[in-house]
């Protein structure tokens, strides 16, 4: 895991957002190979292991994405460097190279499964993001996950007001989520600013983008 994006880590637990205590044992290169996660609030620790953010139990697999890489890059919409994409489930596969030049990558439950540091991609295994409230510049739900309006909500959560939340299905009805086009089993939607989430939906706090990562 790139140590640059512990600065947008969260507790996944059902409380306030609250950031995570980083406890490093091995780092190299500003990667961190391992160590621990703390929560201040509920106390809870979370491990890495070969660089991998283990944050809970993650969905079982739900199958490999269509899109290509170029056809990520280009639906996700980052025109200039600085920040983080979110790839989440088969999407992920599509961590093996620079999808944008200087956009970090953010690997959630990878399908297959890929080393940490892969194309400069940090891995994380969990039951939802535990990513910040509106601190990602997009966010691509493979499939089964575009489907699930858990996963919907966190990617809306997590994404800057006005930037593009990606997925493969069926494209999702919800009064902040603009869906901008469909085809071939894909959407693309822009997160609507200024307008309540619907209710259920976990709070948002804004937060900035950091550096991205170097290869590892």
């Amino acid at each position: 895991m790139f140590i640059e994006l512990t600065d947008h880590l969260r507790c996944p637990a059902e409380h306030d957002e609250q950031f995570l205590v980083l406890l490093p044992e091995r780092i190299e290169d500003r990667w961190v190979r391992a160590g621990d996660l703390g929560c201040p609030v509920c106390g809870r620790a979370f491990r890495v292991d070969d660089g991998i953010f283990e944050a809970g139990e993650p969905p079982a697999a739900r199958g490999a994405s269509a899109l290509p890489a170029e056809a990520v890059a280009a639906l996700a919409g980052l025109g200039g460097p600085g920040g983080y994409l979110v790839l989440v489930g088969g999407a992920a596969a599509n961590a093996a190279g620079e999808l944008v030049p200087g956009v970090g990558v953010v690997a959630v439950n990878p399908e297959p499964a890929i080393a940490d540091g892969t194309g400069g991609a940090s891995v994380i295994r969990g039951s939802r993001l535990p990513l910040k409230s509106s601190s990602m510049r997009a966010v691509v739900l493979g499939p089964g996950y575009a489907d699930d309006a858990l996963w919907i909500a966190e990617a809306m959560r997590v994404t800057l007001p006005g930037l593009r939340i990606v997925g493969e299905g069926a494209p999702p009805d919800r009064p902040d989520l603009e869906v901008l086009a469909t085809a071939a089993g894909c959407w693309v939607a822009t997160k609507l600013r200024n307008r309540p989430p619907p209710s259920g939906t976990p709070p948002r706090s804004p937060r900035g983008s950091s550096a991205p990562p170097p290869a590892a």
